[in-house]
């Protein structure tokens, strides 16, 4: 029988793990943790090779697992700006370490925009 007591139990991420763990979920939540507040567009430039409506229903899918806050301001033009949430935030600070490990292969873009290896 195999020893269970480094067994890490995955059901608390049961749910989340649909959003985040598709292609963009991390980069989005990553992104808009750099940069605090961002609006659609800046996110499409951002978010290179991002379809517009692949970005559209990634931000409603972060925003119903409470990641990130969607504010729209009564205006014409209507503005609408992104923010992370507490959760988003937990989860970013999360995902750092991993960031981090990944970052040993040397594969990430010279141009990053993060503040991470700076």
């Amino acid at each position: 029988m195999k020893n269970q007591s480094n067994a890490i139990c995955l059901c608390p991420l049961d749910g989340v793990i649909d959003t985040i763990g598709k292609k963009w979920g991390l980069l989005i939540v990553n992104e808009i943790g750099n940069h605090g507040i961002l609006r659609y567009n800046e996110l499409m430039s951002e978010l290179k090779g991002i379809s517009p409506s692949t970005l559209a229903s990634m931000l409603k899918d972060l925003e119903k697992e409470e990641l990130i806050e969607k504010e729209v301001f009564r205006e014409i033009p209507p503005r609408v700006e992104y923010s992370l949430s507490t959760r988003g935030r937990e989860l970013r600070e999360a995902i750092i370490p991993l960031i981090k490990w990944a970052s040993k292969k040397g594969n990430y873009s010279i141009h990053c925009s993060c503040n991470l290896f700076k």
